[in-house]
């Protein structure tokens, strides 16, 4: 199978354009005498603490996608257009699917400069902080549903799902991730604040579940029982935790859309305290 020689997409054997940029294939029409278009190093700074923003400054020419309603500003020289990927009408409508799934919007939102260059700004939708990947060709990291905000238009974003059964019902982040993989700059935002550990061969870090904003390929992810039962049941922290192995980068936030639900909800007292008897104390804190 064929890959396109400007942003690396696989595609079959018989497209004469790349499904993903546009760029002729190799073998296609006028392949001799095409150059492939290779992407500038983007110019971005992320600004802000816990309300962060990306500014993301384009060249003539030069194009991202990013998560519809992730966009707060923009000038005037750069073009935007909603578009869903694919060549045929069925690839489109999978792709659109395969988004869903992931908790993204079903279609992408691109912004390209025009020939004065120009700038846009991307945010998250809650608290938190941004993320930059910068991604070598074939280069892949998996992060949290729902996180992406914007890339270059040669990073690929696809749908990932959890290889094991108990990760994907007890790990938090359920069984779809998201695969973003290079070449290009990808950004992704999650809650509080974000600590990184890069993990050696065979370490092990253990983390409550649905704190994992993203972690690189080669990682090994597990859900394992949370010690013993009085642990696991008075603990405060749930019944299982998370296992990643390495080798590879981990990033964990301080803060989930599901903690900060409960600390919201209207009756709500005590600490972040989390376990099975919760369910049964909350009838007794019902208003119905």
């Amino acid at each position: 199978m064929p890959f396109c020689t400007s942003c690396g997409a696989e595609a079959p054997d018989a497209s004469r354009f790349c499904a993903r940029c546009g760029a002729i294939m190799p073998g296609g029409a006028q392949s001799a005498q095409f150059t492939p278009v290779v992407d500038e190093p983007l110019d971005y700074t992320i600004q802000g603490d816990n309300l962060q923003v990306a500014r993301l400054k384009l060249k003539p020419g030069q194009e991202v996608f990013a998560e519809a309603g992730k966009m707060l500003y923009k000038t005037t020289s750069v073009q935007w257009e909603s578009r869903m990927t694919g060549e045929s009408l069925g690839q489109k409508i999978w792709g659109a699917v395969k988004r869903k799934l992931m908790g993204e919007s079903l279609f992408w939102t691109h912004f390209r400069a025009g020939g004065a260059g120009g700038e846009v700004g991307f945010a998250g939708s809650y608290p938190g902080r941004i993320q930059s990947f910068d991604l070598k060709a074939g280069q892949a990291v998996m992060v949290q549903r729902d996180s992406f905000i914007c890339a270059q238009r040669s990073v690929s974003v696809d749908i990932a799902l959890v290889k094991k059964l108990g990760s994907g019902f007890f790990g938090g982040e359920g069984f779809i991730l998201e695969k973003v993989t290079g070449p290009g700059v990808a950004f992704i935002h999650a809650g509080g604040d974000f600590i990184e550990f890069n993990l050696g061969p065979g370490e092990m870090l253990q983390i409550d579940t649905g704190c994992i904003v993203a972690f690189d390929e080669g990682v090994d992810y597990d859900i394992q029982f949370a010690g013993g039962i009085k642990t696991a049941i008075f603990g405060g922290e749930g019944l299982f935790l998370a296992t990643l192995t390495g080798p590879g980068r981990v990033i964990i936030q301080s803060m989930t859309l599901e903690k900060m639900r409960r600390e919201l909800a209207p009756g709500r007292s005590g600490g972040d305290e989390r376990n099975p008897l919760e369910s049964l104390t909350g009838l007794f804190n019902s208003d119905d």
